[in-house]
Parts: C-alpha cells; structure tokens; sequence
C-alpha cells in the first residue's frame, strides 16, 4: 500500500500523518508498515535540539495509525465522515532505543481481537532490526453522533 492509498484510509495530514508505506498486510492478523524518520519532522526542533530523538508518544501513534489500516482492512471498509478511531488504552509500553533523524522504524501490528468496534493488537517499531517500542494497544472505532 503506497502513501496515496494510506491517505485514503487514514484521516491524518501532515504533520501528523506517520506511516509512509504499508510493506505487507495479512488479512485479519497484521500489518509491516513503514515510517521514514527524517530531520526535516517539525518535532525535531524541540525534541532535542542537539540531539534530536523521535518522541515515545509519536512511536505509539505511528503503531496506531498502522493498527488503523490493519482494522480497516479486516472489516473491508474505509473511514467515513462520521467515523472516528481513537485510542482506548496503551498497555506495557517500554521503549527500548532512540530513534533518530535518518531511521527507518518498521511498525509491526497484530490484531489480537476484535469485538464490537474494539479492536486489541500488539505491537512494536524496530529499527535495524532492534525493538525501539513495544505495547499493547486498544482502539475503538466509533460513529460520531
């Protein structure tokens, strides 16, 4: 799935928007999902300026966009005007290394369970192969009333 079709699933935008490329989706069970780390991101600047490192929370939500496309895909529909997926829980959150501009973080997401517009994963980032985050994820897909 390239950026066109991602911007066709998921609602966010630049800057916000954090997965490039999905490298393969199984049906039902789990995403590999791509996010290019480059200088140019707007957190950069602050976080820190001489030594800039990708902050946890934006790790979590790139893992969260990609459990997003993995839930869609699994019910074979698209998000709508009056859909909303949210974050419901981040469980056992460690964060193991730094990310850093020029990193590729691989997002890697498994659905665990989904029930009634509740969906569980798995989930963890790797870069070069070494875990950078790893957490339990709950969202809630949800019609807004």
């Amino acid at each position: 799935m390239d950026i066109h079709q991602i911007l066709k699933q998921l609602p966010h935008r630049y800057p916000f928007l954090l997965v490039d490329r999905v490298l393969e989706i199984d049906k039902g069970k789990s995403i590999r999902a791509l996010k290019n780390v480059t200088i140019n991101e707007p957190f950069f600047g602050g976080h820190f300026p001489n030594r800039p490192v990708m902050p946890g929370v934006l790790m979590l939500e790139a893992l969260a966009q990609a459990a997003a496309l993995l839930a869609f895909d699994a019910l074979d529909t698209s998000p709508t005007d009056d859909m909303v997926y949210y974050f419901a829980g981040i469980d056992n959150a460690r964060f193991k290394q730094p990310v850093e501009p020029g990193d590729q973080l691989i997002l890697h997401v498994e659905l665990l369970r989904m029930k009634a517009g509740i969906f569980k994963f798995k989930a963890r980032a790797d870069v070069d192969g070494n875990i950078a985050v790893e957490a339990e994820l709950t969202c809630a897909m949800r019609k807004i009333t």
